[in-house]
């Protein structure tokens, strides 16, 4: 860190000289007066003459050593019985010693931590509310530092209006008087180095508010490692030291234009993907997870894993949504070098990590950033502004600046400390919208009388700006369900910044759709054309994800109509629609197999359903429909763009038929996509294409490997020269009941599974 090279500059720094006072201050005079190195650690008395004053209510005895710990220089006089010792030696210049502590259960050597000056620089404390900066989290926090020999951890929190903040942990008993920290009066950063205390041990922040009340102990905002819930304080960490092996990887990642490449995301809760039923149904680590679940994602063809929040949380039931140590991957599934290793397996494996993000909203518990220093720091103080209703949680005030930096620095920390490929943040449209979800008297206007929350907008685009600027190749994606204009486009065009936005209304209509009986679709038929009115607005992602498996909403598999054989047929068609309209992929875990049951964040999936040939089918499917995405140009390269979309088919209601042709980049790469979704086979089925040549199923849901009929059109059908739907060529299909053809020119053709 900047500013801490050497022991002897910290040696040096000012202490508050002057004469004995006839009447020793009070223990907890020192503990809250801001400044504890006003009274304690060394202090020059008179010519040559130093005392040495400390606070330990634990010790029996207290004899000052010199600096080898070897030869004692005297005993300190414990001058009030809280445990304020004093002891004098003489010293042409600052004295270099050691404290010998005589508890009841033994003893210790150890440094005074009174005796060292101020470490962070003004730089420093003005690089702390830079929100283009990482000073955020390589100032503050809980910093390894060895200064000469002499190691330890540098503590530094931002509490501004708080009257004491104290550093308590395993190392001090939980005593807040043991080491009290001093006030930078700069920004409000309090900060104190303790010397001969090792990693792994728990701490957190013990504040006496600016009312005087002392709080809830707090746990360091900026911890880099914390406990397994519910257990809640934060753990010393090391500067990680993880020796990373993906330079290749992120060479490539930077030179990527995602909005051309394809992009298949399997959307991924690590507490229940998997678990260890004979070991009490306990967790996999990262690790366990490297090599179990990073393979299989990997052979059905997926480009990403989509993590839910993994950034320590209390409450299970939250999945990650309400987080508490944004700069801690969870405990419950190891340590943070155990993160960065199933991050670099997966990269070493050809994945990419997105993390779901949670700057929308943090839970009110005790400990975490609610209420941090007596007052609302963090939050809002008026609830109108800074208190979800629905969740029950808090909202940060974007307005304030070091909250901005905080948050901002946070993105950054996570894709370039951990290396990850993206970030996707959760519930914008609740930043966005000062009224979201509140009813007219429940919210406070802008400065401008509208609705639209402006310190978010500026911190949104302040966060994309620095996460592309500073982690090339890496993307953003946005939750957004609203249609607020330019989500993924550039800042610089009045845009948020995003690179993608999930599609949610594609979901909402197409799920709608599917989940009705299919003599009722004819009247339906819009909900599958809608989406194409606005496809191209953004970049988008189609997600089929968790929230649509929760709450009382069942699986997938179980929105569909008909018997067992029609229901999977639904699905395997409505997969095939998906995978062939424009539009990246996101599929949350489970729906690969068409598990049948609600998700449920306390188990594990139902791995015993690939027993089932059905089940085993879809996903053989999916496997084979990433294959084609990813293979066939014509499939991804405009998944963003008009120019790669044309309507075949769009009006066919009577039949439940809709087709498109999907163009790649060089306009000559063709694939249709046809999709029936009545029981009905469609015998002759004539469509229209722009050029001749034979056109191969690369895939056709009805395969009997995917559990369907196996009717189709024997691998291919040649084109006619019998112009329709304004094209000179045509097709005549076999189209089977409800299913899914994706076809592609002969010669443009590859990976075919048919």
């Amino acid at each position: 860190m900047k500013g801490v090279a050497g022991m002897d500059q910290h040696r040096r720094g000012p202490q508050g000289a002057g004469k004995r006072r006839a009447e020793p201050p009070s223990v907890a005079e020192i503990v809250n007066s801001g400044d504890p190195f006003a009274t304690l650690g060394p202090h020059e008395v008179g010519p040559g003459r130093w005392e040495i004053r400390i606070i330990r209510p634990d010790a029996n005895e207290v004899t000052l050593l010199d600096r080898d710990g070897e030869t004692v220089l005297g005993t300190m006089e414990r001058r009030l019985p809280e445990g304020y010792f004093v002891g004098s030696v003489s010293a042409t210049d600052r004295p270099d010693y050691r404290l010998r502590i005589e508890r009841p259960d033994g003893s210790e050597i150890q440094h005074d931590p009174y005796s060292f000056g101020s470490f962070l620089t003004h730089d420093d404390l003005m690089r702390i509310g830079d929100s283009t900066s990482d000073a955020v989290y390589t100032k503050l926090g809980a910093h390894f530092l060895d200064l000469g020999g002499i190691a330890g951890f540098l503590f530094t929190v931002w509490a501004p209006n708080a009257r004491r903040v104290s550093v308590v942990g395993d190392f001090n008993g939980w005593d807040g008087r043991r080491h009290p920290m001093r006030r930078r009066h700069e920004g409000g950063i309090w900060e104190l180095f303790i010397p001969d205390i090792t990693p792994d041990q728990r701490y957190k922040f013990e504040i006496v508010g600016l009312n005087g009340d002392l709080l809830a102990l707090k746990a360091d905002p900026i911890a880099f490692a914390a406990e397994h819930p519910p257990a809640t304080a934060s753990i010393l960490q090391r500067e990680q030291s993880f020796d990373w092996q993906d330079a290749e990887w992120m060479k490539e990642r930077a030179a990527q234009n995602h909005r051309k490449a394809p992009m298949s995301i399997y959307e991924c809760h690590l507490g229940s993907w998997a678990r260890v039923p004979e070991e009490g149904n306990r967790y996999l680590t990262y690790r366990e997870l490297a090599v179990r679940l990073i393979p299989y994602v990997k052979n059905l063809g997926f480009t990403h894993i989509e993590l839910l929040p993994i950034t320590e949380f209390p409450f299970d039931g939250s999945w990650g949504y309400q987080p508490i140590s944004l700069y801690a991957p969870t405990s419950r599934f190891g340590t943070p070098e155990d993160f960065a290793a199933f991050v670099e397996a997966a990269h070493a494996a050809g994945i990419g990590i997105i993390l779901d993000w949670v700057p929308a909203h943090f839970p009110n518990d005790p400990h975490g950033l609610s209420y941090f220093d007596g007052t609302h720091l963090y939050e809002h103080a008026d609830p109108r502004l800074g208190f979800h209703q629905d969740w029950g949680t808090y909202i940060y005030n974007f307005e304030r600046q070091e909250v901005m930096s905080f948050l901002v620095a946070n993105a950054r920390f996570w894709l370039e400390r951990y290396h990850l490929d993206g970030l996707r943040v959760d519930a914008v449209a609740s930043m966005l919208y000062l009224d979201y979800s509140r009813k007219a008297g429940e919210w406070i206007p802008n400065r401008y009388g509208g609705n639209e929350n402006l310190g978010a907008i500026d911190f949104i685009r302040k966060m994309n700006e620095v996460a592309y600027a500073t982690s090339p190749g890496a993307i953003t994606i946005a939750e957004e369900s609203t249609a607020w204009p330019g989500v993924s486009h550039p800042t610089y065009t009045g845009g948020l910044g995003f690179g993608f936005k999930w599609n949610m209304g594609w979901m909402h209509d197409t799920l709608r759709y599917i989940g009705k009986d299919p003599v009722f679709r004819r009247y339906h038929h819009h909900d599958l054309t809608f989406g194409l009115l606005y496809a191209f607005s953004e970049n988008f992602i189609l997600p089929l994800s968790h929230d649509e498996v929760v709450h009382g909403k069942g699986s997938l598999i179980g929105r569909m109509p008909g018997d067992q054989w029609q229901r999977f047929a639904n699905l395997r068609a409505y997969f095939g629609f998906m995978w062939g309209h424009p539009g990246k992929k996101l599929l949350f875990m489970g729906g690969e197999f068409a598990q049948e049951r609600e998700w449920d964040h306390d188990e594990s999936l139902d791995w015993h359903l690939l027993d089932n040939s059905f089940h085993k089918g879809v996903q053989n499917l999916i496997k084979d429909l990433n294959q084609a995405y990813r293979s066939i140009p014509a499939l991804h390269e405009r998944d963003c763009e008009a120019k790669g979309f044309e309507w075949i088919v769009s009006d066919d209601r009577d039949n439940s038929v809709i087709a498109w042709l999907r163009r790649g980049d060089d306009g000559e790469a063709l694939a249709v996509v046809v999709s029936n979704f009545t029981p009905v086979p469609r015998e002759g089925y004539r469509i229209g294409v722009p050029l001749p040549g034979t056109y191969r199923e690369a895939v056709n849901t009805d395969a009997a490997l995917y559990g369907g009929g196996n009717l189709g059109n024997l691998g291919g059908v040649k084109a006619e020269r019998t112009p329709s739907h304004g094209r000179p060529c045509s097709l005549a299909l076999t189209i089977p009941p409800l299913a899914t053809l994706i076809l592609v020119r002969d010669n443009e053709a590859s990976g075919a599974n048919i």
